[in-house]
Formats: C-alpha cells, structure tokens, sequence
C-alpha cells in the first residue's frame, strides 16, 4: 500500500486548525473513499481531482483510493481541500496570491494548474499573481464633516462618540442631517494597527470582498437596510455559519438608519454582542465565533411621519402611535447607547453668508488622535485602549473618582439613571477630559457626560 500525506486548514468563524490529508492507495477495482465530515463541496474534489489528473502523464490511480481528512470530528467544508499545503510554504490559487502574501511569515507560491503544482514540487517560483484589480473611475470627493451645515452640538456628540468609541443614538425629524452625521463618523476615526488591519481583513476576505490593495487600513462602515434579516446582520449559514454585518462592522462603524423600521428580534440580537464584542453562532455541526466590536450607531424619526416634537410641524400621528414608534427600539438596547443626541431643524437658511465655517474631518480627527493617545498612555498598562471598552469593576475601583459623582447618585435616586448608565456617563467624562487636555474629569464634564447620555441640551444640562 502506497500512502502520503499533506496539510490543508479548516476554517471555522476566523479560526484556522490543521487538517492532516492521509492518502492511500491500495489493490482492488477503482474507487475514491473519502472521511471525515467532508461537506458536499469537498466530496465533489473526487470528481475535480480526477478529471484534472487525468489530462496529466500520471492520471489517477486505477486502484481504490482513501482520502482520511484528521481530525475527523471537525466539519470541513469548500474546495480549497482539493490542495493540500505545507505548514511554513502554502500554495494557493494564482488568482489569491496577492492577498494571501499579505500574510508575514510565510512563503506563498500561486499556482493556475496541475502544471503550476507539479513546478513548485520541483523547486520552480509556480505562478505570477494575476492582475490586479482594474483602476476604479472617478468617484465623488469622500464625506467631509464640513458637508454637514449647523448642528454644532450634534458634531460635538460625534467628535465624543469618537475619541472614546461611544456608541451614539441620533432622533430628530427628516432632513436635519443624522445620516450625513453618521457617514462621516468614520472619517474621524484613527487608522486601524497592524493587528487590527489583519483581524478585519480575514473577516472581509471571508465575506469574499477584494483585498488587492493590501490590509483594510481604514475602520470599516456597514449600512445595512431596515429590512436586513437576522441572519444578514449577525451572520449565518446551514453548517457553518458565515459572517454578517455587524462582523463586518468589526473596529468601525455599525449605522442603522430607521432604527424603529428594523425587525424587533434583529434589534435584540445586538445586545450581546454590544457588551461582549463578539458574536457567537451555532450550527449542527460547529459553533463559529466572529469578532463584533463595533461603534453602533442608531438613527430615527421621532413618529412615523417624522414630524413630532417639532416647532411649527403638523405631525399627523395619533398619540399612542408616536409612542408606540419609540418603543420598537426597546430600553434594554437603548440602555446600551453612551449618547443620546436630538437634532432640530436648522434655523438659518442653508445659503445665508451668516453661517459659520464648519471645521473639516481633519482637523476633528487630530483632536480625536490626541485624547486617544491620552487613553492608550492612560489605560495601556490595564490592557485597554479606550473608554468605552473599559469594565466596570476597573473603571469604578483603578482610575481616580471624577469630582462631583453625588451628581449621579441624584440621577439614580431620580429613575434617570441605570447602574450601566452610571459607569457609561463615567466613561464619557473621562472621554470628555481626555479632549479638553485635563488629568481627570471635573464637575462640568461630568454634567456634560450626563446631558449627553440623558439626551438632553448641554446648556441645561450643565446649569
């Protein structure tokens, strides 16, 4: 009996496991016996490997054959079993090898065909990469927040949101600007580190979007529609699920625009992974795990028409039918949200010479790098990196009490405030400190913390 044997990998969520592929031929009539939970897929590669054998000078054995893929308690699935690998040297279709170069430490070699295979077997460089990506055309300028006129507070929420990484809610009627606000969010955001450009981009290569530019640099921006199903939003699949996108959302932005419109059960699958940063789905055969730590950002009308609460408006809507519209996104997701931020409708005209210059993404995004940089010097030996994501225990126990917290007891005794809310109105004081350049949060940091978390206005909230 001839035997031999290779490695390929099995992927399940954004984790690798070797697969050792056992080959053997034995005497007897022709046959190809596969196992180890291959998927359909992969018991196709009898037929593939075959046939591509077959126009080669040493065609496929005429005696059975019996492929053992190990371990065998793994569910393996795709075609990429078709080619076993080495451990330090992979071989990969030409069409893939740019971006599987983007891999250090390893030596990767493209390969077209059989013939390309049996020359890099022999020593030979294999395939050159296939070209790249053709040159997309002229696009339009990217989101500046200087497209955005007026609302000077709401940009102040954003520019919060992110220097800690907040998660941001934004109510008000049609046409004052939540969607542009929320476009532009990204653009404030500092570039992704190494590890970060190699975590989101395993996740979009899964997702098959095109990494011939190299690593994802720049935090990603997901927007699905309200009518996203479950399975869109939080990932899915038969066997084993795939991501989805709050995933591809993962150190960017998640914006859900007519937060209200979205089904109740796609709404309440965010808060798990709100707290924890990951999703956890199980199938029949595995449980994949897809990292989900992402700024979430909410957008709604205040009613159906859009039109309540507005000075001068005529809102159509019953009552109870504007309450009823709040209440699809429920007090547990909303709980969840560091900053609550209505926008009103602009008073000047949108032409008038009387409006202020508005400050450019740029120039925002310094500031942003900067009280960043104060939270890495500050949190960096606690092993976190922003605000937001700090714990609790951590937050209340390792860092100095802002001045003033009696402020926060009142709101709790008052129903204002939540023992989550507590530690989320901390947080963005320390945020707002860390952008006013002081050591520690002072007392109207912490109003402001509170004003923005309650969703009401700065000036009141901080008189």
């Amino acid at each position: 009996m001839r035997q031999a044997r290779a490695l390929s990998v099995a992927l399940v969520g954004v984790e690798g496991t070797v697969i050792e592929v056992e080959a053997a031929i034995g005497s007897g009539l022709p046959a190809t016996i596969m196992v180890g939970l291959p998927d359909a897929a992969l018991k196709e590669a009898r037929q593939r490997c075959r046939a591509a054998m077959s126009v080669t000078r040493d065609g496929w054995p005429l005696a059975p054959v019996t492929i053992n893929l190990s371990p065998a308690t793994l569910p393996k699935a795709g075609s990429h079993y078709d080619l076993a690998k080495q451990v330090t040297r992979a071989v990969v279709p030409a069409v893939q090898l740019r971006e599987a170069s983007l891999v250090e430490g390893m030596v990767v070699y493209g390969v077209s065909d059989l013939a390309d295979l049996f020359s890099v077997l022999a020593g030979g460089p294999g395939a050159l990469p296939g070209p790249p990506a053709a040159e997309p055309g002229p696009v339009a300028s990217p989101p500046d927040l200087a497209d955005v006129v007026g609302q000077e507070e709401a940009k102040w929420a954003l520019e919060v949101a992110a220097a800690g990484r907040h998660h941001l809610y934004l109510h008000g009627p049609p046409g004052v600007g939540k969607t542009l606000l929320a476009e532009r969010l990204t653009t404030l955001l500092p570039d992704l580190d190494d590890d970060e450009a190699l975590e989101v981009s395993a996740i979009h290569s899964l997702c098959g979007i095109n990494l011939d530019g190299g690593l994802v640099r720049r935090p990603p921006y997901a927007d699905p529609h309200h009518s996203a199903s479950l399975a869109s939003l939080v990932g899915g699949g038969a066997r084993i699920a795939m991501p989805g996108a709050i995933s591809r959302a993962h150190r960017g932005v998640l914006f859900l625009d007519e937060a209200p419109e979205f089904a109740p059960r796609v709404m309440e699958a965010l808060r798990v992974p709100l707290e924890s940063g990951r999703i956890v789905l199980s199938r029949s055969e595995s449980t994949a795990v897809y990292p989900a730590s992402f700024q979430l950002v909410l957008a709604a009308n205040p009613c159906p028409c859009g039109l309540a609460e507005t000075p001068g408006s005529n809102c159509r809507c019953a009552p109870m039918a504007v309450r009823r519209y709040a209440a699809r996104v429920s007090g547990p997701v909303l709980d969840r949200i560091d900053i609550s931020q209505r926008l009103r409708p602009v008073k000047t005209a949108l032409l008038s010479r009387g409006m202020l210059p508005t400050e450019p993404s740029a120039a925002v995004a310094e500031r942003v790098l900067a009280a960043r940089d104060r939270q890495l010097h500050r949190l960096g030996r606690l092993g976190w990196r922003t605000n937001a994501e700090l714990p609790g225990p951590v937050l209340r126990k390792q860092l100095p009490v802002p001045e003033g917290v009696e402020l926060l007891t009142r709101a709790i005794s008052r129903g204002q405030l939540s023992a989550r809310g507590v530690d989320k109105c901390l947080r963005l004081s320390w945020t707002i400190a860390d952008l006013s350049g002081a050591a520690t949060p002072q007392l109207d940091h912490l109003h402001a913390a509170l004003a923005m978390r309650g969703g009401t206005d700065l000036e009141r909230g901080a008189a």
